[in-house]
């Protein structure tokens, strides 16, 4: 910690092998470079110049400590250059988690519509379920995410955006897949398909059937949406759902009339911290879209 301050100082003059060209480059006090110069070499125990004047060159312990110097100063160097270019406001990066169910349709419509108005801001994307990204937060690898449910934490800060309808999927052979319409209970003695715990859905799926007057009998668990959606095609049990983005054979999709099976979706971020230019752009363009984050369900009537 003593050393770092003066290691750029020590670089300076053993490139310039003179301490007055050094200052001027480096626009210090000649002063200055020589004193910090001279306690470097008192803290390490070592003469790392030998000099001539105002003309310094460099000892074998000073050629040895350069070698190491020039690579550190040489890091620092890029990590501030990618830190300052993460935070352009016109070229810099965010750091989106969002839910694999989102990833198909929802996000690349987002991020398609604020580039059109930000067209070099850059994208780190991470899929993930709720609670892992709520983790990623907390470390410091997300800027913002999209999750369900919406979290409530007091080190988090969260707005809803938007309502998504979850259907009862069904194999087409099913004794319901001729209903439009159905009562979550009348599913009761089929067995689920599940995402695993830890994820917001399962946690919606429980909650409903236990609104429903059931504990679901889990059959599967899985970690992705559509491949839940396989197993219900096999006629491996039934799922609660949200819309596929493209209709899969084998399954019928049953609007749940009671409870109303919805899963709410927001957006999250950490709080206490200053965002960077374009994440606060993209976080104010997320909060722009709430009520129609989501692409239209032309399978069901509007929510009410």
């Amino acid at each position: 910690m003593l050393l770092a301050p003066r290691l750029a100082y020590f670089a300076g003059v053993a490139r310039h092998e003179h301490v007055t060209r050094a200052a001027q480059e480096m626009g210090v006090p000649q002063s200055t470079l020589s004193r910090a110069v001279v306690r470097l070499e008192r803290d390490l125990g070592v003469t790392l110049f030998a000099r001539r004047g105002r003309t310094v060159s460099l000892t074998p312990a000073g050629r040895t400590l350069l070698t190491s110097v020039e690579r550190a100063l040489a890091e620092v160097e890029r990590a501030a250059e990618s830190v300052r270019a993460d935070a352009d406001p016109t070229g810099g990066k965010v750091a989106f988690g969002f839910l694999h169910t989102m990833g198909s349709e929802t996000v690349p419509a987002l991020l398609r519509a604020f580039r059109a108005d930000h067209p070099k801001v850059r994208f780190t994307l991470v899929q993930n379920h709720g609670e892992a990204m709520l983790g990623g937060l907390r470390a410091g690898d997300l800027d913002l995410c999209l999750t369900s449910p919406v979290p409530d934490a007091p080190d988090l800060v969260a707005r809803r955006l938007d309502e998504q309808r979850l259907r009862l999927v069904v194999p087409d052979d099913h004794r319901l897949a001729g209903r439009k319409r159905i009562k979550l209970a009348e599913a009761a003695d089929d067995v689920f398909v599940t995402l695993e715990p830890g994820y917001g859905l399962r946690r919606i799926t429980d909650d409903l059937c236990s609104r429903a007057g059931f504990t679901p009998k889990v059959a599967f668990e899985g970690e992705e949406a559509e491949t839940l959606r396989g197993l219900v095609a096999a006629g491996l049990g039934v799922a609660l759902l949200p819309p596929p983005a493209v209709a899969r054979p084998g399954v019928v999709e049953l609007t749940v009339t009671a409870p109303r099976a919805v899963r709410e979706i927001g957006v999250a971020w950490l709080g206490g911290h200053p965002d960077t230019a374009p994440v606060a752009a993209f976080k104010k363009f997320l909060l722009s879209r709430r009520g129609h984050l989501l692409p239209a369900d032309p399978q069901l009537p509007p929510t009410v």
